[in-house]
């Protein structure tokens, strides 16, 4: 465990970007291997535009780490949080704070962005896509991923959360992220048993039917857990999704810069 934990203290951005493209590359090799539905678009036109999204998150997340690298300093120094005020082995803790993480960090955070009205203009982006594949789950409109951030850092100085657990759970929704978006095929007596307990492709793609209610189900990000307790799970067919947002042209899924725009067009209805 202290070998773990000593990789993720030290591991060099340069291997979390390559992550990031490993667990693409995976993607789009499933995506060609068993696609779920067949899309009728530029492949790489598309992953273009959701990659400019990505190039802002990556810039954020560079900001706003060398901004807090003081906060994970001072919990070291200072003990603070839950997770130092209980004697726990260490595995107890890295998933305690993987979980704390995606229960706030993503359910929470996202369930406030389907519900607060300036904060769901931002993530319309996200929801606007209407060919949704691995590069889907890297479309955030900044606005959107600083909201995340925000309570992200919260859960970190709540629990006392260490550098190297963060960066895992980072990994691991970096996996979650790319696979749960990804247009893959994934039998159903392999989904729906996974499902029970973490967010699997099936299930996610109900969370970008184009229609409410659909839309605001399955906020979770990587276990399915928060939804199920607090009742915003959906479990169906995926073929039956039709993706994107009925307040907003689907036409213009693929202009940026009308994309960056959606947040501050007060013309967009937000249903709220």
């Amino acid at each position: 465990m202290e070998a773990l934990v000593q990789f993720f203290e030290q591991m060099p951005n340069w291997q979390k970007m390559a992550w990031i493209f490993i667990c693409l590359g995976i993607s789009w090799i499933l995506e060609g291997a068993v696609p779920l539905v067949k899309l009728n678009y530029q492949k790489w036109k598309h992953a273009g535009v959701n990659l400019v999204f990505l190039s802002t998150s990556i810039l954020i997340n560079i900001v706003f780490g060398l901004a807090t690298v003081g906060v994970f300093i001072w919990i070291h120094d200072t003990n603070f949080g839950l997770l130092n005020m209980v004697e726990l082995p260490s595995w107890v803790e890295l998933i305690l704070a993987v979980m704390a993480l995606d229960l706030v960090a993503q359910w929470f955070a996202h369930y406030l962005l389907h519900r607060v009205k300036w904060m769901w203009k931002f993530h319309m982006v996200h929801h606007s896509d209407t060919k949704v594949d691995a590069t889907t789950g890297t479309r955030h409109h900044p606005g959107d991923y600083l909201v995340r951030e925000v309570f992200a850092l919260a859960t970190v100085l709540v629990f006392g959360i260490p550098i190297a657990f963060y960066f895992f759970y980072r990994i691991v929704t970096v996996l979650f992220t790319y696979l749960t978006h990804a247009n893959i095929t994934v039998p159903t007596w392999i989904d729906k048993p996974m499902s029970l307990i973490f967010v699997t492709p099936n299930m996610h793609k109900f969370h970008h039917h184009f229609e409410r209610p659909w839309t605001d189900t399955n906020f979770g990000n990587i276990f399915s857990l928060w939804d199920r307790m607090f009742g915003t799970m959906v479990y169906d067919d995926p073929l039956k999704v039709e993706y994107g947002l009925d307040v907003l042209d689907g036409k213009l899924d693929e202009d940026v810069m009308y994309q960056f725009k959606v947040p501050f067009d007060k013309t967009i209805k937000t249903d709220y």
